[in-house]
């Protein structure tokens, strides 16, 4: 009896060590020095505790995506979020010497959410907004897609076996979700693709629902439009897609 129970735990054990692979994230919070003159920085991301190359992947990915949105000095190159958050305060203080009567307090705020993660994949979205002067701020999203089996991040072509037949599918997903007839040009409704022909969003991340079309503001819209997504269930895509996925329930 002791041995069946001793065999029946280490059982358990070895397929509840398979079943759960998911990456051990915790979120990182920095910010830049409060003071009545300072800009406003926050940035709120996942970090992966492992150290294992998806780990290892994830958390250069999102270090160096911060750093593109905060670094505003280009002849000294940010290494880290903290020397990017510095950069961003420079180029601050800089305008306000140049123009003592600027009045407008500068902002950068950056969030990392995780939107899929299974077997295969792993997603996390990085929601930023910038406020420079001007008529309004400009905010801005970016999947971020990871292999977890080969441990690093995809780009947007090897999401997919034949990409050129899943935008010819996406299309036809588009036009239904905003009642663009078949027959009629893909701009006749108001939108503003270039060259009028469908095109995909430079974001494609995974989600829960989904894979997720995200088209940023301007992109093939007007501003006041907002951002335009479109939401694929897995089950619809399954063909076309280079590694297999399944919704998260």
């Amino acid at each position: 009896m002791k041995t069946r129970i001793i065999c029946l735990s280490v059982l358990l054990l070895t397929f509840g060590c398979k079943k759960d692979q998911r990456l051990t994230l915790e979120p990182t919070s920095i910010t830049g020095k409060e003071c009545s003159d300072c800009p406003v920085i926050q940035v709120s991301i996942p970090t992966a505790l492992g150290k294992t190359k998806i780990d290892n992947s994830v958390n250069t990915a999102l270090r160096e995506e911060v750093i593109a949105i905060l670094n505003f000095d280009e002849e000294t190159a940010a290494s880290t979020i903290e020397s990017a958050i510095s950069s961003f305060s420079a180029a601050y203080y800089d305008l306000k010497e140049k123009y003592t009567d600027e009045s407008t307090t500068w902002e950068a705020k950056i969030e990392g959410s995780l939107t899929y993660e299974g077997e295969n994949i792993l997603t996390i979205k990085l929601d930023s907004y910038l406020f420079t002067g001007g008529a309004h701020g400009y905010s801005t999203s970016r999947f971020l897609n990871f292999d977890k089996k080969r441990g690093r991040e995809l780009e947007r072509s090897e999401l997919f076996k034949d990409m050129d037949a899943f935008q010819d599918f996406a299309e036809e997903k588009f036009r239904l979700q905003e009642q663009i007839p078949e027959t009629d040009p893909i701009n006749s409704t108001g939108f503003m693709f270039e060259g009028d022909s469908f095109y995909l969003p430079q974001n494609i991340g995974y989600t829960q629902n989904g894979l997720q079309l995200f088209y940023e503001q301007y992109e093939v819209a007007s501003y006041a439009d907002g951002p335009i997504t479109l939401t694929v269930p897995y089950i619809e895509i399954e063909k076309f897609m280079q590694v297999p996925v399944k919704q998260v329930r």
